[in-house]
């Protein structure tokens, strides 16, 4: 049968804390015998697509330097 998950008030802080600034993303929280032994943040970052990112995504025209538009493989 399982455990009773334990979730004391420093977990509630530690939870609140990871999720508090997180604006895209997930937190995986891993629970072994009913207590929290450990937490994962993964966070994604979104970004506007602008004039000053285009000339990165090869919408201005430019030729790119790396080594696959360079011919070589």
């Amino acid at each position: 049968m399982a455990k009773p998950l334990k979730v004391d008030e420093v977990w509630l802080a530690r939870i609140t804390e990871l999720l508090d600034d997180m604006e895209f993303g997930s937190l995986h929280i891993v629970v072994h015998e009913g207590q929290i032994v450990q937490m994962e943040r993964t966070e994604r970052k979104r970004f506007e697509n602008s004039a000053a990112n285009a000339r990165y995504s090869g919408e201005t025209g430019s030729r790119r330097t790396d080594s696959r538009s360079a011919g070589q493989r």
